[in-house]
């Protein structure tokens, strides 16, 4: 009877064992990381919708938003003073704002177009970058290089000499002729048309490094 008993519980045990593994195991539950959740997407805007914002806006800056409208379609972005494009043709992001701001290099005019690229600029040129043109932007940390002018064939030109004066082409002075002869005398078409260089469409941030006391 003795030897009985431990064969049954013997069995018994090692069913007990068998239905275990075959039954569905229970996951822990986790959060999501945050780069798996999808941000919603955006609400499209309609034309009447846009239409109504410039009505309201100073006549050049109206102008170059009815341009940028025919030309890379309705803003992602609109709001009673800015318009913006994300991913529009060759820029990561074009801003148009309902402002003038005073800008007399190469000529009088007023910036109000903001377009913006993947770039990433080294530290030892960004005070040339500042030399050569005030509405040229580098951000480091961010991996960007932006051009404000009224005009986008202008961002093109000052964009492409920016280029090359970070990659030693042109030094300050340089560009600044060039570019002067480029707007004033309609000349090197070309710059004004598209980049002349290729442009990354991968993140160019540079997060700089931890200072350690």
């Amino acid at each position: 009877m003795k030897k009985l008993a431990v064969s049954l519980g013997s069995i018994i045990f090692g069913l007990g064992i068998v239905l275990a593994l075959q039954a569905p195991q229970r996951q822990p539950k986790t959060k999501p990381l945050a780069s798996s959740v999808k941000p919603e997407p955006r609400t499209p805007v309609s034309r009447s919708e846009v239409d109504k914002v410039i009505r309201a806006w100073m006549r050049p800056p109206q102008q170059t938003a009815r341009k940028m409208i025919n030309k890379y379609g309705l803003p992602d972005e609109v709001t009673p003073f800015r318009l913006v494009w994300h991913s529009n043709g060759p820029w990561k992001r074009t801003e148009l704002v309902n402002d003038e701001i005073p800008h007399f290099f190469p000529k009088p005019h007023n910036d109000m177009l903001l377009q913006t690229i993947n770039y990433r600029v080294p530290p030892d040129r960004i005070d040339e970058l500042a030399a050569y043109d005030g509405s040229v932007i580098a951000e480091r940390t961010k991996g960007e290089l932006s051009a404000r002018c009224d005009m986008e064939e202008a961002n093109f030109l000052a964009l492409n000499l920016a280029d090359e004066i970070i990659r030693g082409e042109k030094n300050v002075e340089n560009a600044r002729e060039f570019h002067a002869e480029a707007m004033r005398q309609m000349r090197h078409p070309n710059y004004k048309q598209g980049f002349l260089f290729e442009v990354s469409r991968e993140d160019q941030g540079d997060p700089d490094r931890e200072l350690v006391p």
